[in-house]
């Protein structure tokens, strides 16, 4: 955890706390049990934070107590700008979601739309890991590690021909569109510096039907090389050429 990411909730208010000065926050669970096992933070100790959607600061641990410990946090910094990206990925096996999910949102992904494709198990879509409270929490785990504050937007879509038809042209207006494809000539571009919308197809990759789809909406395949790659291997290396700078 490289920054202790703060809540609205975690803020003392006035009401509750008349001698606590508003820019106080109190943190216990998870949180707290990383600063006191992880960080070994002290009372005067200094911690990065930042406030969830909001800006990023630092926090001087002002009271330790059992259960919970209170920071006074100066916010100030703006949080990092986000990929010019959206991430159509084909719903992963759950272990698989959680990483790349973490990865995603780690390296900058703020618009993901998780879709249905031949290859992806029925089963899949009854996970309860796809509840909105468990694909956050996977979300935070990657803001905390990318010292970020801005929680990505998921969606979720069942069907792939209406999503493709009907949504996606829409949605992947007015940029560059690529798929994820191993067989094909085209290598992945390198530092595109455009709006992007990516595909990313299940393990096996997207049927022929499903790319051709895909191309029929515009989208330009490309590939990474001979080898062929888990989805949580691919995504990274796939983001990393095409937005080396960012």
């Amino acid at each position: 955890m490289n920054l202790i990411l703060l809540e609205p909730g975690d803020f003392l208010s006035s009401d509750s706390a008349p001698d606590i000065a508003p820019d106080t926050v109190r943190i216990s669970g998870r949180r707290y049990q990383h600063i006191i096992e992880v960080h070994r933070a002290e009372v005067g100790d200094t911690l990065r934070v930042g406030l969830l959607n909001g800006l990023i600061g630092d926090g001087e641990v002002i009271e330790h107590r059992e259960g919970h410990i209170a920071l006074q946090v100066s916010l100030k910094r703006e949080s990092p700008a986000p990929l010019p990206l959206t991430l159509i990925l084909a719903l992963p096996r759950p272990k698989m979601l959680k990483r790349t999910l973490q990865n995603a949102t780690a390296l900058g992904a703020k618009k993901i739309y998780l879709i249905n494709a031949y290859r992806v198990e029925k089963s899949y879509w009854q996970s309860p890991w796809l509840a909105a409270s468990k694909l956050r929490e996977q979300c935070v785990l990657g803001l905390e590690q990318a010292v970020d504050t801005q929680m990505p937007e998921i969606q979720l879509r069942k069907r792939f021909k209406p999503f493709v038809e009907d949504e996606l042209p829409t949605i992947a207006a007015d940029s560059r569109k690529l798929v994820a494809h191993p067989v094909t000539e085209q290598p992945c571009p390198v530092d595109i510096r455009q709006q992007t919308t990516l595909a990313i197809g299940p393990e096996g990759g997207f049927i022929p039907y499903e790319v051709e789809k895909l191309q029929e909406a515009g989208f330009e395949s490309v590939h990474l090389g001979p080898r062929i790659l888990r989805v949580e291997t691919a995504l990274p290396v796939l983001l990393s050429r095409l937005f080396p700078s960012n």
